[in-house]
């Protein structure tokens, strides 16, 4: 029967084989592109974000005081642009290696509220000249038209290095094994500004990564210490590195490496050091140098204490202003629900949450009321290479729940196990218990903390995300979450629901 359980099955497996082949494709052109044009970031960067930077807070303000008759508007639109751009200025927001990138919403709010207290102490200064309300109002559009400048010109940049744009050369030099992890790690991701051009290996051992190999360090000869300086500075001519980086091991002691990094320095080249960490946020490592012997100080996570405490009393406090808020929203959608399909309004579902405990999740049911029983002839046509069960076009769908999913309204009613304590605003995607029970140590370590409504699947791609994407994002969060970061992804979370890309 066309459109059936067999054809949607068929199509999945088409997907699935065509997805799976254009991301080996993408991997080896990543791995490969040595020969690709390489340049700066898009010249337009700068001269757009001090546009936006210099008239964001300068013609709200100047129009907010003509309105009210406030004195000296002009001077005050000159003096609030003069400062925002001074306080970005000296945060090192123009800079190079910073414009275009992500720095996260609350980097701009911070800015904001530094332009704030300046201009408090200016208006004290020469006097209260105008009032705080209006002062305020004029100066509210700068941090919100600045974020949207970062939106276009980090996406722009993104979508510049995926065609290799935008990038630094870089040399890996390391054990094949090593160099082999190197390699396929910065492959994996597009986000990032480097890009592997060739690889020298230390060792005879041959590479499975496919990158240029221009040379390679045999054993360390004590009688010619100069020697592996000169390969590795012909490797970095060779290939026109801007960027050497080292993964230290057995044949790459700390004596040998210290001498590359003489000659790299002598030389004029940057060099970079792994350290075998996979991600760890910048927060929590701290530096030292004991007897000279450099060392990585690894924060723990935070599991207890005062954080965790003020993440469980804003939560609470979300979900219970959110029910508020939303209480007309959730009459008209329980209606819109109800009258459309038959069956219940609310769909309860089993999930783990902390610590593996189950709970009863809510949802706005989306799908026909006998959805789980069809899901066994449906199991040919999952789309996700993991644990997960999603499909693009699920037959199950009603056509509410098709727009409830594309603008996550479906996902509303889990504020009230955000208000029980059994989930949190911010979190790793709650897993189901047969997911779960397939889990290994790896994988059970996502339910260390409490799973959320949102969380960085959700902003980062959402259902297109295959499952070792979506346990990387998980874990990522779960070793590195803060208050300010979960401020970010629920920031970022009303972007992607505009958006609504990998939403079904």
């Amino acid at each position: 029967m066309p459109g059936g359980p067999a054809a949607v099955g068929d199509d999945a497996a088409r997907g699935r084989r065509a997805r799976h082949g254009v991301h080996r494709a993408h991997r080896a052109h990543l791995v490969h592109r040595a020969h690709s044009t390489y340049g700066e970031k898009s010249a337009w960067y700068l001269p757009l974000t001090l546009a936006t930077d210099v008239l964001g807070p300068a013609l709200p303000v100047l129009l907010v005081l003509r309105h009210f008759r406030e004195p000296h508007p002009l001077a005050c639109a000159v003096v609030a642009a003069a400062v925002w751009t001074s306080v970005r200025a000296l945060r090192r927001r123009y800079a190079a290696d910073v414009i275009g990138e992500s720095r996260g919403v609350m980097a701009v709010l911070g800015d904001w509220l530094v332009l704030l207290g300046v201009l408090a102490v200016l208006r004290t200064a020469f006097g209260e000249i105008v009032a705080p309300a209006h002062a305020l109002l004029g100066v509210t559009a700068a941090p919100l038209l600045t974020m949207a400048d970062r939106t276009v010109t980090h996406r722009h940049l993104i979508a510049d290095r995926r065609s290799a744009q935008a990038v630094r050369r870089v040399l890996v030099i390391g054990e094949p094994s090593s160099a082999d992890h190197v390699v396929g790690h910065l492959a994996a991701r597009t986000e990032h500004a480097y890009v592997v051009v060739g690889v020298v290996p230390v060792g005879g051992a041959g590479l499975a990564c496919g990158a240029p190999v221009p040379a390679r360090l045999g054993p360390l000869d004590p009688r010619r210490p100069a020697e592996d300086a000169s390969v590795v500075l012909a490797a970095v001519a060779e290939v026109g590195a801007e960027l050497v980086l080292m993964a230290p091991g057995p044949r790459l002691s700390a004596e040998r490496l210290r001498r590359l990094s003489w000659a790299l320095h002598d030389a004029g080249i940057p060099l970079a050091v792994l350290p075998g960490l996979v991600d760890v946020a910048v927060r929590r490592v701290q530096l030292d140098a004991p007897a000279g012997l450099a060392m990585l100080h690894i924060a723990p996570p935070a599991r207890r204490g005062l954080q965790l405490a003020l993440k469980g009393a804003f939560d609470r406090l979300g979900a219970a202003v959110g029910l508020l808020l939303l209480a007309p929203l959730f009459c008209a959608i329980a209606v819109a629900v109800r009258c459309t399909s038959p069956g219940p309004v609310f769909y309860r579902q089993t999930r783990f949450g902390r610590h593996g405990r189950p709970f009863t999740m809510w949802k706005f049911r989306t799908m026909v009321a006998d959805a789980d029983a069809r899901k066994a002839e449906l199991r040919a046509a999952n789309e996700n290479d993991g644990l997960m069960f999603k499909i693009r076009r699920d037959p199950r769908v009603t056509r509410v729940g098709r727009f409830l999913r594309r603008c996550s309204l479906d996902e509303l009613p889990q504020l009230l196990n955000v208000l029980a304590g059994e989930m949190s605003l911010v979190g790793p995607r709650p897993p189901l218990p047969d997911e779960v029970a397939h889990y290994d140590e790896v994988e059970l370590r996502r339910l260390s903390v409490k799973p959320g409504i949102t969380g960085l699947w959700q902003v980062s791609g959402r259902s297109e995300l295959s499952w070792d994407e979506t346990l990387a994002l998980d874990l990522r969060y779960v070793d590195n979450w803060s208050l300010i970061g979960d401020v970010d992804v629920m920031a970022r979370t009303f972007r992607a629901v505009v958006d609504g890309r990998g939403a079904y």
